[in-house]
């Protein structure tokens, strides 16, 4: 059953890559900028954006925050298409943020932190059912 739910949420990490990949596109054609010029602005090769653009490649959220700047759109907003952060309609703020806005991690910290905290939230949900029919 956890497999199930593992290989879903890959699925829609993948859907989302490939959203965020046509957002990307779609953005860059309104603010009349070629993949090359963008890939400059941003600091990333060529063949990299592309790539993303495709849904081939998930970038960093170092990335997403440079390609947002250049763009002028919300980081937040790339964050939640890349499957990085999840929305919470309720929640003012949000760990997720916080953790991709500390620059004192490096990405692979960001990284474990985000997928630890998931797991919390996961193992919540999961045992929420049981403390109810208790």
């Amino acid at each position: 059953m956890a497999k199930d739910k593992s290989t879903k949420t890959s699925m829609a990490v993948v859907g989302s890559l490939g959203s965020l990949g046509d957002y990307l596109k779609e953005q860059r054609l309104a603010a009349q900028l070629s993949l090359r010029q963008l890939a400059d602005q941003v600091g990333v090769s060529n063949p990299y954006l592309s790539q993303i653009e495709r849904g081939l490649r998930k970038p960093s959220a170092e990335v997403l925050q440079q390609l947002a700047r250049a763009l002028r759109v919300s980081a937040e907003q790339l964050y939640v298409r890349a499957g990085i952060v999840h929305p919470d309609p309720g929640q003012a703020g949000s760990v997720e943020l916080a953790i991709l806005a500390d620059p004192g991690l490096t990405e692979r910290q960001k990284h474990s932190l985000l997928d630890v905290y998931a797991s919390f939230l996961a193992l919540n949900e999961r045992d929420v059912p049981e403390a109810i029919q208790d």
